[in-house]
């Protein structure tokens, strides 16, 4: 089964509703429910995501979406290694950096981004959810 890392940005596209990127990264989704693929995020967007979302809804609501995304995505851990690593990269946004190492240690066969031009260092396919869904970008 196909491995992939989803990062922040197509999450709060799918969990909010983000138009126009929400259509795209709720395919994405349903992929995933239906087993075609494996999803994965780190443990630094759970962390993330709940800083965005509270702007959206209360810390039960929030917490309860979380809960159920994790139905969908395993959570991968952020450790001292991968964050050595991105200080230590050619990537110019920390956050991504740490992102792309700790996709690069679950051994995903794709990074899932609409940043992909964030990921030039990268060794990993990186793809727009339009392309893993098979729409233009």
């Amino acid at each position: 089964m196909t491995r992939v890392f989803i990062d922040t940005d197509v999450i709060i596209d799918f969990l909010t509703d983000r138009k126009p990127f929400s259509e795209s990264a709720s395919l994405l989704f349903n992929r995933l429910d239906k087993k075609e693929i494996s999803g994965y995020t780190s443990s630094q967007s759970i962390s993330n995501l709940y800083y965005i979302l509270r702007k959206y809804g209360s810390h039960k609501r929030v917490i309860q979406a979380l809960k159920e995304l994790n139905a969908f995505v395993g959570i991968l851990p952020v450790n001292q290694k991968m964050i050595r690593s991105a200080m230590q990269s050619g990537f110019t946004d920390l956050e991504d950096a740490i992102q792309y190492y700790c996709a690069e240690s679950g051994h995903v066969d794709a990074f899932i981004t609409r940043n992909i031009r964030d990921y030039k260092e990268a060794k990993i396919p990186v793809v727009s959810p339009e392309t893993l869904v098979g729409r233009d970008a």
